[in-house]
């Protein structure tokens, strides 16, 4: 069983292995898919050590202070949540073989439409290991092969991780070219964007700038996880401590991923009285506040610590770390025409308890998800019940937001006749 290659030329036999694959997993019952899924989250549970060790190498070489470090760290705790999250995917329901729809035509013809797996989806990703498991398993359940292409700072740990998902879908009898971990050399990227013959989909998951390159290079189709420019609104009539407390939780519970809020926007009506309920908890974590004058003003005047003019540049910036920026407005109008203007799709919140204003700041934010009176870090697989996700999609196109094992799949026309001619 050949895992990858340090040295190879090209990685044209990973991309054979994986279309072949393809009639294997697609002809595995959904029962034994979701076998895998439960022997696997055992097998995880059995080399958590293993993992730990591989993982900490792959730490050693990156400095604590970069933005990544969290998302590239497991834990024996995360491990656990990834063994939860594969128990949960294996008893979701089996989204191919749907039938859609079913009508027999004038000429005798049967004419269905059903739901099958997509084929090949390759996905590109930095720095998070926990990628390799969420896609694995996602993809396994659903019927299709994944090749894997993670960052060089989490080879380490995604080798070993993908070491004990090929050893059990060989311990099951099913072809471990199902998962592929990818060498990470820059010339294979443009391969296996290129590669139209082999792979049906290429989903990037990481930075704007990763999210960019794969947009403008692939001749394979894509499917964009976008990065998460996220915005949190705090309306007049808001509950004030209730406000702090959503705004403290999407900044500073998990800075480091795409659900994290990254600008507050406060009516001014309510500027003197809510932005003080905001530093101790900032504080206590640190938070780096970018403030407009407004907004400056009154975080001096409370003498908080972590305080810097905002910058044009400030806003509409995934911070990715304990910062944010923070913007006065007069109106909700104003507030949604500054999202407008800086949001990336993700996720977008308004606090406040005018149920019109509500209703009017929902339908009209452009977004993957949008929140009333409730933190942007729901927004996750996990969270929305869909037992995990490849990544948060900010396009249009089939699928927006968590891009989870409903959307792995596309269409099929089957159509059976009886010697009908045209």
């Amino acid at each position: 069983m050949i895992l990858y290659s340090y040295n190879v030329e090209n990685i044209t036999s990973q991309l054979l292995a994986a279309r072949a694959a393809t009639q294997a997993i697609q002809h595995i019952p959904a029962e034994k898919r979701a076998q895998v899924l439960i022997q696997l989250a055992d097998v995880l549970e059995q080399h958590v050590p293993e993992i730990l060790d591989a993982n900490q190498t792959d730490l050693d070489a990156m400095d604590k202070e970069d933005p990544k470090y969290d998302r590239l760290l497991l834990t024996a705790e995360r491990i656990d949540g990834l063994c939860s999250s594969l128990r949960e995917i294996a008893i979701l329901e089996d989204p191919t073989g749907k039938l859609l729809s079913s009508k027999r035509l004038e000429n005798g013809l049967l004419v269905e439409k059903k739901t099958v797996a997509l084929g090949v989806v390759a996905v590109i990703y930095e720095s998070r290991p926990n990628v390799s498991i969420d896609v694995a398993a996602l993809c396994i359940r659903s019927g299709n092969v994944c090749l894997l292409r993670g960052g060089s700072d989490a080879w380490h740990t995604n080798t070993v991780l993908v070491k004990l998902i090929r050893k059990v879908l060989a311990d099951m009898s099913v072809d471990p070219a199902v998962v592929q971990l990818l060498p990470t050399a820059r010339k294979f990227v443009t391969e296996l964007l290129e590669a139209t013959k082999y792979v049906d989909i290429i989903i990037p998951r990481g930075s704007q700038s990763l999210i960019d390159f794969v947009r403008n290079h692939a001749k394979v189709p894509v499917i964009e996880t976008g990065a998460g420019v996220c915005h949190t609104y705090v309306e007049s009539t808001a509950d004030l401590d209730k406000a702090a407390a959503i705004v403290a939780n999407a900044k500073i519970s998990r800075p480091s991923v795409c659900n994290a809020l990254d600008t507050v926007l406060v009516d001014r009506e309510i500027a003197n009285t809510f932005l003080p309920k905001l530093v101790d908890a900032f504080s206590k974590a640190e938070v780096e506040v970018f403030a407009d004058n407004t907004a400056y003003e009154v975080l001096k005047n409370e003498r908080y610590p972590f305080l810097k003019h905002a910058e044009e540049s400030d806003f509409g910036r995934e911070f990715l770390d304990l910062k944010c920026s923070i913007k006065v407005l007069d109106n909700t109008e104003e507030a949604l025409d500054h999202i407008a203007l800086y949001s990336s799709r993700h996720s977008e919140c308004i606090i406040s308890n005018d149920a019109e204003k509500i209703e009017r700041f929902m339908n009209s934010v452009d977004a993957a998800a949008v929140y009333a009176n409730a933190s942007t870090r729901f927004t996750d697989g996990g969270e929305f019940g869909l037992g995990a996700e490849i990544g948060i999609s900010t396009q249009k196109l089939h699928a927006r937001g968590p891009f989870a094992l409903e959307k792995l799949v596309t269409e099929k026309w089957f159509v059976t006749g009886d010697g009908q001619i045209r």
